[in-house]
Order: structure tokens, then sequence, then C-alpha cells
């Protein structure tokens, strides 16, 4: 049956990789649990490995992975005579901002304040409502504004760049 010899935290080389060694007679098929969850392979992650003799050797490969990588990866090796499992947690970055909320002050500054249980992710921004509805309000009327210079400017320009100059006609 199967057997686990090695199975290493990650470790950074030109991508993230979690080396495993696993040995089996027959070879024994191998794939990946995330969380207890069935790992699928993407441009992400993947699993490269090669076989020789009886061991299969090789990482599963992180491109640039991110804290929703974190967590614990589980080996699973199978073969006609049996299985094996082992697992090992993972830990790629931290979660940005952790127990922290942000909000806009009555000033129009960012304040940040810190909270004493964790917030679920994702973080959303909390603005006050009546701030926002005055600086839509000012965006609206500078852009009202601006369109009626425009089309006052463009009037003028018609009506009055037209003339010819020094009494010539062309």
């Amino acid at each position: 049956p199967p057997r686990i010899l090695t199975l290493e935290e990650p470790v950074l080389h030109m991508d993230h990789c979690i080396a495993f060694a696993v040995h089996g007679n027959p070879a024994p098929t191998l794939h990946w649990l995330h969380n207890g969850q069935v790992l699928r392979e993407t441009e992400i992650i993947r699993m490269e490995f090669y076989q020789q003799g009886e061991v299969s050797e090789g990482c599963l490969l992180f491109n640039k992975p991110t804290h929703y990588n974190n967590g614990n990866y589980t080996i699973v090796a199978t073969n006609q005579l049996g299985s094996a499992n082992q697992t090992i947690k993972g830990h790629f970055l931290e979660k940005p901002f952790p127990g922290r909320i942000f909000s806009l002050s009555h000033q129009g500054s960012l304040q940040s304040e810190s909270l004493t249980m964790a917030l679920p992710t994702p973080k959303f921004l909390c603005v006050d409502s009546k701030a926002l509805s005055f600086q839509v309000s000012i965006a609206v009327g500078l852009a009202a504004f601006a369109c009626v210079l425009l089309v006052v400017l463009f009037i003028m320009i018609n009506k009055y760049g037209r003339r010819s100059k020094f009494g010539m006609k062309g």
C-alpha cells in the first residue's frame, strides 16, 4: 500500500512549493484536499511530480498565492492495496487589515478604528450618507456648469467667427 515519506511546509523557489514524496507499488494515484475539499488544479495551483521506481516525488505548486490559499493541505495516495493521507498547514499571506474598519469622518479624512472582534471578509468602506450626497451634488453641479459653458462658447464661436476680416469677401 502507499506510504507518504515526506510532506513539507510551503517554501518559495520560483513558485511556492509543498514538497512531497510517496512510496507505493503499484504506483499510487495522487490528489489533494484543501480544508477537506477536493483541490482542483488550475494555472495558479498545480501538481508536478516524477516517478522514480516505487517513489513519486514532486511539489504542489502555487503561483503567487494570497491569504485565500491559507489552510490545511492533505495529500491522498491511493492504489489497489490501500490508501494513505497526510495533512500540512499552508500559510502564505496574512489577511489585509485584520480586525479593522474604515470610515469617512465628517471632515472628509479617512480614519481607522480597531475592533475587538474580527470582521468577516470582505471588508466594506463605511461612508457617511450625508457627506456622500453633498459630494455627489457638487460633482453634478460642476458638470452641469461645464456643459452650459461649452454650449455658450460654441454658439458665440459660430455667431461671431463667421465675419470676414477687413471687410473682404471670400
